[in-house]
């Protein structure tokens, strides 16, 4: 929900439980994530150099945390990812599912 109220090309950190991941065959090798926490959904974008050095967070992460540059068009924001932070230790017996690429 704050993410709304920050500027184009403001860097933020924001973080949510994952529910999607995507990597579509169109998107040359780009990757799309869909964070959700108490006030909605935050949309990410993910380079492929980002992808690969953060693999095993971006993988592997029930809930993650990230730190990115606001883009905003057309009513439509997301979050042009930087770093990922894995922190689904935070989470103990809850047990959560996204809907991923295979």
């Amino acid at each position: 929900e704050d993410l709304w109220l920050q500027a184009h090309e403001t860097v933020v950190r924001t973080g949510g439980l994952v529910i999607t991941r995507q990597r579509p065959g169109t998107a040359s090798g780009v990757i799309f994530v869909t964070l959700e926490d108490e006030t909605g959904t935050s949309n990410l974008v993910i380079w492929h150099h980002v992808a690969e050095r953060y693999r095993q967070a971006l993988l592997n992460s029930k809930l993650m945390v990230v730190s990115g540059e606001i883009q905003k068009k057309d009513g439509v924001l997301h979050v042009i990812v930087k770093r990922i932070w894995d922190y689904s230790g935070y989470l103990g017996q809850l047990n959560t599912h996204s809907r991923d690429f295979h």
